[in-house]
């Protein structure tokens, strides 16, 4: 049964990908890099203050707060396995083409972000609400448009990104010996239900007060050990970016194989790790009561940059200091956790074993945060705790 979904759906979601996908979101980030004078490069420092203003208001949401939302999705169990995949059947290359991505996909994130700061709604307790959905059907004055986006996203996050999630995270403890896989995965999705079920009844301000404090310490661990391990191996960085630039620039092998290339693999990682351009992250980006809406552009802009040019690098480059060749056989998390062993011995598959619950467990929050948005828009309100607890 397995095999003849697989079998459907394979075709269907590489004609999806390569090229509708990756044409328009790459052709709309081109297009508003250019028409707004290259903004992600000029306005960089000013994302960087607007992130640590106060809110206008004592208690209400704050841009840091939407910041770590929108990174807890965005950073998720693929900064590790997608990057590791990437490398594996795309080459060293590959890295460069997410690097490029991320830098373009930075102006798409500003629009969409600014647009549901323009177009965002007050609750009665005075709070902000608001995202693709809403302007959707403002701008364009459809609902019914509004309703097939929100139900696409509710889709595409409650039950496809998470169940990927929740893959992901318990495919790393298969180098463990008391992995059972007919056992495991049911106590690690039991945990996982709990764990998420806990700041899902808690509402908005729950999520977005576990993700303010998990984020930050799960991402500044990540960076830190992974410049540890750069530092340790310095000596091998000039080689490591000789590769990257080669292997990025092998026109012959580019377009020998265009869909298979290094560049295809970089471009498609890019784009599913940093979201932008998609219409997630304006769901978070609409709370944040700030006194201009460019200001949660550039803060969501920021957020693309942390995801893919931080947080896919610091993967790629520890991996890279293993000198552990990519190869198809170890696909995923088993080329992290082979590099990150040859470094650190037996403290490597832990310390990865550990990231991926932290990154899978805040993916879970940032996409629930968004799909409850979405439920709420179509529903009128706010979806009831028996709904929450099925749902978990």
């Amino acid at each position: 049964m397995l095999e003849m979904l697989g079998a459907i759906i394979a075709p269907i979601n590489s004609w999806l990908y390569y090229p509708i996908l990756i044409i328009l979101l790459l052709g709309v980030g081109i297009y508003f890099t250019v028409r707004s004078g290259f903004l992600q490069v000029r306005l960089l420092g000013e994302a960087f203050r607007v992130t640590v203003e106060k809110p206008m208001k004592e208690g209400d949401v704050s841009s840091f707060q939407t910041l770590m939302v929108t990174t807890a999705s965005r950073v998720g169990t693929g900064n590790i396995v997608g990057v590791a995949s990437a490398i594996c059947l795309g080459g060293y290359g590959a890295v460069f083409w997410m690097w490029i991505v991320a830098i373009i996909g930075g102006s798409s994130a500003f629009i969409e972000s600014t647009l549901a700061q323009i177009y965002k709604r007050r609750d009665e307790n005075g709070g902000c609400y608001g995202g693709p959905a809403y302007y959707i059907e403002t701008a364009l004055k459809s609902r019914i448009l509004g309703i097939i986006f929100a139900i696409s996203l509710i889709l595409t996050y409650a039950i496809g990104f998470n169940m990927l999630a929740a893959f992901n995270l318990q495919t790393s403890f298969t180098v463990y010996s008391f992995y059972d896989p007919k056992v495991t995965p049911w106590i690690i999705g039991a945990i996982l239900a709990v764990m998420t079920g806990y700041c899902l009844f808690g509402g908005g301000k729950r999520i977005l007060k576990v993700t303010s404090i998990l984020v930050p310490i799960m991402g500044a661990i990540y960076v830190v050990v992974s410049l540890v391990i750069v530092i340790m191996h310095i000596s091998a960085m000039p080689a490591v970016f000789a590769r990257i630039f080669a292997d990025a620039f092998d026109f012959k092998a580019i377009f020998g194989g265009v869909a298979g290339s290094c560049m295809m693999y970089g471009i498609k990682r890019g784009l599913y790790s940093n979201e932008a351009g998609i219409g997630s992250a304006p769901n978070a980006a609409a709370t944040a009561l700030i006194s201009h809406p460019v200001k949660q552009g550039l803060v969501q802009m920021l957020s693309v940059f942390l995801d893919t040019l931080i947080i896919c690098s610091a993967t790629a480059f520890m991996c890279f200091s293993a000198g552990i060749e990519p190869s198809e056989s170890l696909t995923g998390a088993p080329y992290v956790q082979a590099a990150l062993s040859s470094l650190m011995g037996n403290f490597g598959n832990h310390f990865i074993t550990f990231s991926l619950i932290l990154f899978a467990f805040t993916t879970l929050l940032g996409n629930l945060y968004y799909v409850d948005d979405n439920l709420a828009y179509i529903y009128g309100k706010v979806p009831g705790k028996t709904f929450m607890l099925v749902f978990c």
